[in-house]
């Protein structure tokens, strides 16, 4: 009540003064107006101020207060700037902190003489830009700009016919107009910014409105969601634009024909807006010669690179300077017209489909600071004269299909900020082939490089082979070497102190860690990975490094305790190392903000400490394959979000906790190969998102609980080598997402259940809709595994691999009955094991219906009758055990079972008889003595005879043709040359059309999925 009752008694003076100015009584004290000096308080007790900006706007003196300026000669108020004075500021608390709000008092219409406003940057919560600014008639320049205004963009700023600069773009999502009639009434306008508006609801008429005001020089409509866009208009008016961003629309169109009359269009940005059709400049050569920034970027232009380019040439001198055409379709090699254009400082054509080498012509560009040409099927190597680009300061020719060496004359980009010549090998990408040698004269001239990214495919292709002691001239900021040869850790590496990015993935490095390096990058480093090295010793035992956010150095040789690090790090991985002693006991203290813990495959022991449970956003813990002992904490009703939890292979005791599925999230379960006893608790029917589960290689016992068949999602059920007993429960067919299901060495009896074949995924062998990873982190070394029993042998499966193996394993228990004919139906199944239970009955007719089986065991059970011929149309089956049953009669053959001629197979069946066994069957002929001795003589003498001759014949025509061919290439130089380059070029679309098949046939695969 109070504030308003100040703006209320603010306004009766103002009326008060209006009346005085009705007689002729106006007030001057010192340089400021009374009445404007009453207006500017009246606006101020409306607004919220928390920085205290407006602290000055005291006394009587207004002109001399903090962003009001006035008339040297009258004195009026004709200047009021309340700019955010932090808008640049990249912490967005520090922006809202000195960001003004609350209302906008209607006194300021009082400032009669006002010509400038600006309140752009801060928070006005949404309200409406008031009605009164139209009454500002001597305005001509107004800001409003990202200041949170909403609601509909009054039509009455059609009133300020002096208005030359108009501002009002916005991240508030509601700002919208419904019509622009009333732009034409902004005859002087030269600036127009509606971005973030939405004008949709306007269709075409937008460009009606915009085409009356001719004076207009700059537009800017981006994110407006306009999806209308006429090609042709009757006449143009605004020829004079010199700047149009249309950026992020939606037109679904090929660009206008009005376009290209803009002559005098030095700026233009379409960028992720929809427009499609050839590449457009080339339409009409010369029009658009005064271009300077052209911005074309994620859209659908498609055609040849040249003939863009090539649309430049009708400038007798293109002026063009920053040229963004990335994400498109582009095809076709880049021409040597390029090198025309030489004021271009800006060129990107990533992402699109660009072939062939770099052209020479390139070199010319002198003026070129950014070059980026990631993400083509650029091919050939960097060629030696890029060494010309002496201005060149970011260079990325990641994801493309080049090879080659790294010439020296790169060295010569002195100017060389960024340098990016691969992307990291987890990203799936296309790699470049580079090798060769890195030395001294690659670098000693970049002494502005910051930043390093030089993954290569091939490990150690790529070799550094610089001085050990050499200091370069650089201080490096991010360094991200992977696959090359280092070795030692160089002085030239140690003495990168500013670096806060590393990664030296598999570079060969055997070498201790520099101690004094490591502590000194420690408390400015963000990510360090040193994974797949040879790098031993003890790391710090203590470390503070509140800027680390992952740390990875698994797959070393590190060894002694597991460091007491403080630090705000997200991942830590320490995996595959020689790590001992316990996890620290307060490792969720020191830790408090991590998602993944990865420290399987060490030799840590102890106990599993509570504190892991106190972080709160823990997603990933990995600690399989160590020596840890004692029971698993109780506690995991205190993580919110934990989604996996790996501590296979250790010798942990007790029961499983009734705690572990409390929040509902987990997705993957591994307790394997541990001494967990007791039953399977009831509360893991809480764990409804489960995927994987395995329990396998413990001492559970008791019955194998219905609730599992009610896991819908689960994809792989692993029980194997337990203690449990009593019949398979059917509920089990229920897991119509299971690929792989293990309940192989327990004590279950009763029979197969028949309704096996309602196991929908492995009927039909795709992949469950339902089954997604949730959740991601970007540097996960976290991976799905699984030991299953294949082709009589146990073999691991890792992520990539997992969700394509389709098995049902059920050896080793007390299983009898008959193998039900409705496991026949499960067509996508590859292994099935049945072996050592008590199956009796004869093999199903059509088990030659599972068409995709690779393995079968049917090995020690009870099993009779004779082997069905169906089996022969396995044409996948690559192991087959049916011994130790009482099979009889013939063995079938054909196809597949050809190649299985191991004896073993069917030892145990002394009623079966045929090939591979001894046993000849009743009316099998046991000899060729129906043929004369003399006809038998002379055909072995021929064969013998067609044989060497076979041989000879082979030979000569060898030898013709190797000669023939290799023979010209070794003494004609052009046609050797010719032929290799051929053979290179082939070799390099082979591999293009590899890639692209395999990036089509992954999308496909997860499109269903997503």
């Amino acid at each position: 009540m109070g504030h308003h009752k100040h703006s209320f008694v603010g306004f009766l003076l103002l009326l008060l003064w209006s009346c005085l100015n009705g007689i002729g009584l106006d007030l001057v004290e010192g340089r400021c107006w009374g009445i404007e000096r009453e207006a500017l308080l009246a606006f101020k007790e409306g607004l919220t101020d928390p920085s205290s900006r407006l602290s000055s706007w005291i006394g009587q003196d207004c002109c001399k207060w903090a962003g009001v300026g006035c008339d040297n000669q009258t004195g009026h108020v004709i200047i009021l700037n309340l700019r955010n004075p932090y808008a640049e500021s990249d912490d967005s608390l520090v922006r809202q902190k000195h960001a003004l709000g609350g209302t906008i008092a209607p006194s300021l219409q009082y400032l009669k003489y006002l010509g400038y406003l600006d309140m752009s940057q801060n928070d006005f919560g949404g309200i409406q830009i008031p009605n009164f600014f139209g009454m500002l008639h001597n305005l001509e320049y107004l800001n409003l700009s990202f200041a949170s205004f909403g609601g509909q963009i009054p039509s009455t700023l059609g009133n300020l016919s002096s208005l030359q600069y108009l501002d009002v773009a916005q991240y508030w999502n509601d700002t919208h107009v419904r019509d622009l009639h009333w732009l034409a009434g902004l005859s002087s306008l030269r600036h127009l910014n509606l971005g973030g508006v939405n004008i949709s609801a306007t269709r075409e008429r937008w460009i009606q409105a915009i085409n009356k005001i001719p004076s207009l020089l700059e537009l800017y409509l981006f994110g407006c969601q306009l999806a209308d866009l006429p090609l042709t208009l009757p006449f143009l008016n605004f020829t004079s634009l010199s700047t149009i961003d249309m950026s992020v629309n939606d037109f679904n169109s090929t660009l206008p024909n009005w376009l290209y009359n803009l002559t005098k269009l030095q700026q233009l940005n379409l960028r992720l807006s929809g427009f499609n059709g050839f590449g457009p400049i080339h339409k009409q050569p010369g029009n658009l010669c005064n271009l300077q920034t052209l911005d074309l970027s994620e859209n659908y232009f498609n055609g040849k690179i040249k003939y863009f380019l090539g649309g430049f040439k009708g400038c007798s001198n293109s002026s063009v300077m920053w040229l963004r055409l990335s994400d498109n379709n582009f095809v076709g090699y880049l021409p040597s017209s390029l090198g025309e254009l030489k004021n271009l400082q800006y060129f990107d054509v990533s992402l699109n489909n660009l072939t062939g080498s770099l052209p020479n012509s390139l070199a010319t560009l002198r003026n070129l600071q950014y070059l980026d040409l990631s993400l083509n099927s650029f091919s050939g190597s960097v060629p030696e004269s890029i060494g010309n680009l002496s201005s060149l300061r970011m260079l990325n020719l990641s994801d493309n299909i080049m090879n080659g060496t790294i010439p020296e004359s790169f060295g010569q980009l002195s100017e060389l900020i960024e340098v990016k010549l691969n992307s990291p090998l987890e990203l799936d990408s296309t790699l470049n082939s580079w090798n060769g040698v890195i030395t001294e004269a690659h670098l000693i001239n970049l002494t502005r490089l910051e930043y390093i990214f030089l993954p290569v495919a091939s490990p150690s292709s790529l070799v550094f082979n610089i001085t050990y002691d050499w200091v370069p001239p650089f201080m490096l900021k991010e360094i991200h070497i992977e696959n090359c040869l280092v070795g030692q850790f160089p002085a030239w590496l140690q003495s990168q102190i500013e670096v806060n990015y590393v990664v030296l993935r598999n570079a060969r490095i055997f070498d201790t860690i520099p101690k004094a390096w490591f502590s000194r990058i420690s408390s400015q480093i963000t990510q360090l990975d040193l994974s797949n090295n040879k790098i031993k010793g003890r790391l710090p035992r203590t470390m503070v490094s509140q800027n680390l956010f992952s740390i990875d150095l698994s797959s070393n040789l590190f060894e002694g305790p597991i460091p007491f690090w403080s630090t705000n790090a997200s991942f830590v991985c320490l995996q595959d190392n020689l790590f001992s002693g316990p996890i620290p006991e307060n490792i969720g203290e020191l830790m408090p903000g991590l998602q993944e813990l990865v420290i399987s495959m060490n030799h840590l022991q102890g106990s599993i400490p509570s504190s892991l449970c106190k972080i709160q956003y823990l997603e990933i813990l990995s600690l399989e394959s160590n020596k840890l002992s004692g029971e698993l904490p109780d506690c995991w009703n205190q993580t919110q979000g934990l989604h996996a939890l790996d501590v296979a292979n250790n010798s942990i005791s007790g029961r499983i906790p009734r705690s572990i599925c409390y929040s509902g999230g987990l997705y993957m379960l591994f307790l394997s190969q541990n001494n967990l006893h007791g039953k399977i608790p009831t509360s893991l029917q809480n764990c409804s998102r489960l995927r994987s589960l395995d329990l396998g290689g413990n001492k559970l016992s008791g019955n194998l609980p219905s609730f599992i068949g009610e896991i819908e999602e689960l994809y792989v059920l692993l029980l194997g080598s337990n203690s449990l007993t009593g019949r398979i429960p059917h509920k089990l067919c229920h897991l119509r997402c299971v690929h792989i299901l293990d309940l192989s060495s327990n004590s279950f009896s009763g029979g197969i259940p028949k309704c096996f074949n309602n196991l929908t995924m492995l009927v039909i062998g795709d992949r469950c809709s339902m089954y997604r990873r949730d959740f991601y982190l970007p540097f996960s070394k976290f991976h799905e595994h699984a030991t299953i029993t294949t082709k009589g042998t146990k073999l691991d499966y890792g992520t990539g691999i997992l969700e394509f193996v389709n098995n049902i394993d059920l050896s080793g228990n007390n299983l009898t009955g008959r193998i039900p004919e409705e496991i026949t139906k499960i067509a996508a199944l590859g292994i099935l094991n049945l072996s050592m239970n008590h199956l009796n009955g004869s093999i199903p007719d059509k088990i030659g219906n599972l068409r995709w089986l690779e393995s079968l065991d049917l090995s020690h059970n009870q099993l009779s009758g004779q082997i069905p011929p169906s089996l022969s149309n396995l044409t996948f089956l690559s192991y087959l055990n049916l011994s130790y049953n009482n099979l009889t009669g013939k063995i079938p053959s054909g196809n597949q079972l050809e190649t299985l001629n191991d004896p073993f197979i069917y030892e145990g069946n002394p009623l079966l008889c045929g090939f591979p066994l001894p046993v000849k069957c009743p009316g099998d002929s046991t000899s060729t003595g129906s043929l004369p001795p003399n006809k038998n003589h002379d055909d072995d003498d021929n064969r013998d005879y067609d044989k060497i001759w076979l041989a000879v014949s082979i030979i000569a025509g060898f030898l013709l043709g190797f000669w023939g061919v290799c023979g010209s290439l070794a003494f004609k130089k052009s046609w050797r040359h010719a032929f290799f380059g051929y053979v290179n070029q082939m070799n390099e679309k082979i591999l293009l059309w590899i890639a692209l098949k395999l990036a089509r046939y992954k999308r496909r695969f997860e499109e269903p999925n997503n």
